[in-house]
């Protein structure tokens, strides 16, 4: 029996992967188990280890573990090299590899949302991995222009510089209007109990002719990045359909299975 596993700090546990794999592994009729690992920060390279000397077949990646795990992988693949971030990894024969499905996840969500990014303008909150891959993305896609916000500047201007845009400290947006089409929350915070301070920012932050406001995150009941939609009169989506489209790229690595994109919507559609 195969074994796969998520590694991730506390917040492990809200994570819907375990459910998800466990339900698609299942359904696809692979005798195989889907395990949640909380990490502390300081283990993170035992971590790695540890699956390798237990024959784990395939890791998936979380926060904040994303930039963290590259040291102690053998290797990258081409796109996980050039984000600077992974989210997937693979073990065969003892060689871990390291590969982002985030961002062709996105791009599959927003794609199948019908919305093209080619020649619009997007705002991208965060500085972590999840932002770089949007980043990425959303240059591949060639969208226009990229502003990247977020609280530490320094890091806000690693990812223009790698990616292209420019770097706002979070604390200056509401002194400016933004023309942006696409709203990209790519934070951990989505609900006011989680960040009273970005609830309030955000109720002051001015943009024009948004479009669209994604939240990478999931499963709030209050949702500020919502709210920011419904001010702006935006299409809202939150991070459950970029998860399945990264999910079912996952169990590709992982197995050589292509499942249909659907097949892992119709089984959020059921855990949730």
């Amino acid at each position: 029996m195969q074994v796969f596993c998520i590694l991730g700090d506390e917040r492990i546990m809200r994570s819907k992967s375990p459910a998800i794999f466990s339900a698609m592994l299942k359904r696809i009729g692979l005798k195989a188990a889907y395990v949640p690992f909380k990490v502390d920060p300081g283990q993170i390279g035992q971590a790695l280890q540890s699956i390798k000397v237990l024959n784990i077949a395939g890791a998936n990646i979380t926060i904040p573990f994303k930039e963290k795990v590259i040291p102690h992988l053998d290797v990258l693949s081409e796109g996980a090299n050039i984000i600077g971030a992974i989210n997937t990894i693979v073990c065969n024969g003892g060689i871990l590899k390291g590969y982002n499905t985030n961002a062709i996840g996105f791009m599959d969500a927003i794609g199948d949302a019908g919305f093209d990014v080619e020649g619009k303008s997007a705002l991208i909150f965060g500085t972590g991995g999840a932002a770089k891959a949007i980043a990425f993305v959303l240059n591949w896609l060639r969208t226009t222009s990229i502003f990247v916000a977020g609280r530490d500047i320094e890091k806000t201007r690693q990812i223009v510089e790698r990616f292209g845009g420019e770097a706002i400290s979070l604390y200056d947006l509401p002194h400016r209007t933004l023309d942006v089409n696409i709203v990209v929350n790519a934070t951990s915070v989505s609900s006011p109990d989680e960040s009273p301070e970005m609830a309030a920012l955000l109720e002051k932050i001015k943009i024009k002719d948004c479009e669209m406001v994604v939240d990478l995150n999931y499963e709030r009941s209050e949702n500020f990045w919502q709210d920011m939609a419904l001010r702006n009169g935006a299409r809202f989506m939150d991070g459950l359909p970029a998860l399945a489209y990264q999910s079912r790229r996952t169990l590709a690595l992982w197995t050589g299975i292509q499942v249909p994109p659907e097949e892992f919507l119709k089984v959020l559609d059921e855990i949730l």
